[in-house]
């Protein structure tokens, strides 16, 4: 009888063991709150866990590090596969897919709250497989509550339906577009501060004249042959066209050659490929020259009236060129 007890204790003792061990295993258990963990488990961003999958951005998006990702939604995939030809995700070309993939992440977390009225980020996506190549640009705007990529999805960008889902890695924006990867026209459209220029280049007729050449030869140039394109702001295109400003009363001729004296064939020219006194030639025709003139954190560039026009806003990247705002526009010899 005290044998049988015994027994009867010890098989107790036992069993409470083993569920306290199961038990501990339970509470050990933890939710992967990564950027991927919590798409993984959100029904309508499916589309890119498996995008995530096919590209081998999975690991990046679920360890160590800080990102702020703009994820599309199933339906986002859909109308982008349906746009460009693709039967499904697997007819994307891999290379082709992970750089989209990474034009939609920044390498720091990014909050809604924490972001001004207009700035630009650096994706992940290089412009090409070279070591060290520079990466997309993006440009963000914040009205109120509402914050857009890009120009918003007329100019294939996209605005942010769901803001703020936090991770352990960064932060997660829901969009409601896959966000296109921006040319130079691209760039030109999305800031407002570049809204005269992008009217000139797109005129065809009225003061500027018709100017669909231009615009024709900047939607030409590709990534494997880029330009650097000098873009004036509107408080520029103001001063040139207005008073005693040197484009007042152009010929259509005239404003073309005013157009192409910005942009330059030399390649992708970021700011730190520039050095002083280099002679920089433009698309005119004949070919004209600039000049850089570098000071202390300053970069201008002097036309051909030895006038000096400031960059305010250097490498704004693009997939077949480069941006530098400039505070002044260009006077070529007309």
């Amino acid at each position: 009888m005290k044998t049988n007890t015994l027994k009867q204790i010890a098989l107790a003792a036992f069993l409470c063991v083993g569920l306290a061990a199961c038990s501990s295993d339970d509470n050990n258990t933890t939710t992967d709150n990564s950027i991927a963990g919590i798409a993984s488990r959100t029904s309508n961003l499916s589309t890119l866990v498996s995008a995530l999958n096919k590209t081998g951005l999975t690991a990046t998006l679920s360890g160590s590090g800080t990102f702020t990702v703009f994820a599309p939604t199933n339906d986002a995939f859909n109308a982008f596969l349906t746009a460009n030809g693709f039967a499904n995700l697997d007819a994307v070309p891999v290379p082709v897919l992970k750089n989209i993939l990474l034009n939609h992440v920044i390498g720091t977390e990014i909050p809604s709250s924490a972001l001004p009225a207009a700035t630009y980020a650096s994706t992940l996506s290089p412009i090409n497989t070279t070591a060290n190549a520079p990466t997309i640009s993006m440009f963000v705007q914040k009205s109120g509550n509402v914050v857009t990529i890009n120009g918003g999805p007329a100019n294939k960008g996209t605005t942010v339906a769901t803001a703020d889902i936090d991770a352990t890695n960064g932060v997660i924006h829901v969009v409601n577009d896959v966000i296109a990867i921006p040319t130079l026209v691209n760039h030109v459209v999305a800031n407002p501060d570049f809204d005269t220029l992008q009217a000139v280049v797109t005129s065809t007729s009225g003061a500027f004249g018709d100017q669909s050449a231009v615009l024709s030869a900047l939607n030409g140039i590709t990534a494997a042959a880029p330009a650097t394109l000098f873009a004036p702001n509107n408080a520029a295109f103001t001063a040139a066209t207005t008073g005693s400003g040197f484009a007042v009363g152009a010929t259509a001729a005239q404003v073309t050659k005013v157009l192409q004296y910005h942009v330059t064939a030399a390649g992708n020219v970021r700011s730190n490929q520039l050095t002083n006194n280099q002679s920089v030639p433009m698309i005119t025709s004949p070919v004209q020259n600039t000049t850089v003139v570098l000071g202390s954190g300053t970069v201008d560039i002097q036309d051909s009236a030895s006038n000096l026009a400031r960059v305010f806003q250097a490498d704004i990247q693009c997939s077949n060129g480069v941006i530098h705002g400039v505070q002044r526009v260009l006077q070529p010899q007309l």
